[in-house]
């Protein structure tokens, strides 16, 4: 069975040969991935079985990644959110990659992006208070000799945040 599923992602999902009711199971799982294949079936209207395949095959395709809950990090106590844009001095490719590696061993990095533009990249940072996000800085980032120039901008107030993905151009 796990072979006709992965047979099916193979062909059907990596073509991008998505139906109306992958979309819609993608969608529903997407604003909830803990959703049982009953509850699932309700809200696409297949049986429980179906989404079961089609929900397997999207995650053998790699079309689903993974799940996981969603934590409030004011809640928890992480409450300074910070945009930094860093340019490094020089541009080999040794360069980057040692920066990229460490960036993958800060907790306080959320998300990190290689750019165009006036910065070589953009970190979404996560800290406590100003004093743990000035001890970021000033004792990690700004310690590496590859950093040319660090640019930060504080969030004052998010207006949105959300990883979903816009559905509506894929299928039905």
């Amino acid at each position: 069975m796990i072979q006709a599923i992965r047979n099916y992602a193979l062909r059907d999902m990596i073509s991008t040969n998505f139906d109306r009711y992958d979309r819609l199971i993608l969608e529903a799982l997407q604003k909830d991935g803990a959703l049982t294949n009953a509850q699932l079936s309700e809200r696409v209207n297949l049986s429980a079985s179906q989404c079961s395949r089609r929900r397997l095959a999207l995650e053998a395709a790699g079309v689903i990644e993974g799940y996981r809950a969603r934590l409030n990090a004011t809640r928890l106590g992480l409450g300074i959110r910070v945009v930094m844009r860093v340019n490094l001095r020089t541009h080999a490719k040794t360069t980057d990659m040692d920066f990229s590696s460490w960036i993958s061993q800060q907790p306080e990095i959320q998300a990190a992006f290689s750019i165009s533009g006036d910065a070589d990249y953009v970190l979404h940072v996560r800290a406590r208070d100003l004093d743990s996000f000035s001890n970021f800085l000033h004792e990690r980032l700004l310690l590496r000799s590859d950093i040319a120039q660090v640019r930060s901008d504080f969030v004052l107030k998010t207006l949105k945040d959300s990883d979903a993905l816009d559905l509506s151009g894929i299928a039905g």
